[in-house]
């Protein structure tokens, strides 16, 4: 046997040993997502009926600010169930060009008194105001505005991840991403709303993005 036949065997071995990873690889990830926890069907736990609408972006002229830009949404919640609950909601934004961002982190107070004003709706209240009790039945429904700093116009996915709506919780073992080793994590039911974004939204004042989707996840 020839050296150009044992190299050619040889690279043949090399690019047989590549295929097989790449497929072990493929095999993990469909593994992982099959995997991937969903919330039950039927709710076995207390959930809040929410509605989250369409976001919007505003510009707003504060003292020691000067004009900026933030996103902004308004939401409805109301309790169907068989109690009073509190209600302490929390709502992310994330996106690919986006880091995940805590609303009202950032926003000046007169930011969000102005976007109140502007909307004009004497029930809708702030991230503060909102918190408490929540009584049973529509007519003791919500309506609250989340708030963000619009620091990337150019965004090319937005999505929203709201918490606090539902009880139920899934506990689940990760590798940590250092040491390998497996610690609990507890994921929470989330609202997550997706949202088209049209390109770049400077210039966009009060325009709405619709809502692409809009299900609930264990986060």
């Amino acid at each position: 046997m020839n050296v150009s036949m044992l190299s050619r065997i040889s690279r043949r071995a090399a690019v047989t040993r590549v295929m097989l990873l790449v497929v072990a690889l493929l095999g993990s990830v469909v593994a992982w997502v099959k995997a991937a926890p969903e919330p039950d069907p039927v709710p076995r736990r207390w959930q809040l009926d929410l509605e989250v609408g369409p976001l919007r972006i505003a510009t707003v002229d504060t003292p020691g600010v000067g004009p900026r830009s933030y996103f902004y949404l308004t939401y409805k919640v109301a309790n169907s169930s068989s109690e009073d609950l509190l209600l302490a909601p929390i709502f992310e934004m994330a996106g690919e060009d986006v880091p995940v961002m805590r609303a009202g982190r950032g926003v000046p107070a007169d930011v969000t008194r102005q976007l109140l004003e502007r909307l004009g709706n004497p029930f809708l209240q702030d991230q503060i105001s909102i918190l408490g009790m929540i009584l049973r039945g529509e007519e003791n429904a919500k309506e609250g505005l989340v708030v963000w700093p619009a620091d990337n116009l150019r965004a090319r996915d937005l999505s929203i991840y709201a918490m606090g709506f539902s009880g139920e919780t899934r506990p689940i073992e990760v590798a940590d991403a250092k040491s390998g080793q497996l610690r609990k994590v507890l994921l929470r039911k989330t609202m997550m709303v997706r949202y088209d974004v049209p390109g770049d939204l400077d210039g966009h004042d009060s325009s709405a993005l619709p809502v692409n989707e809009s299900r609930w996840i264990l986060r």
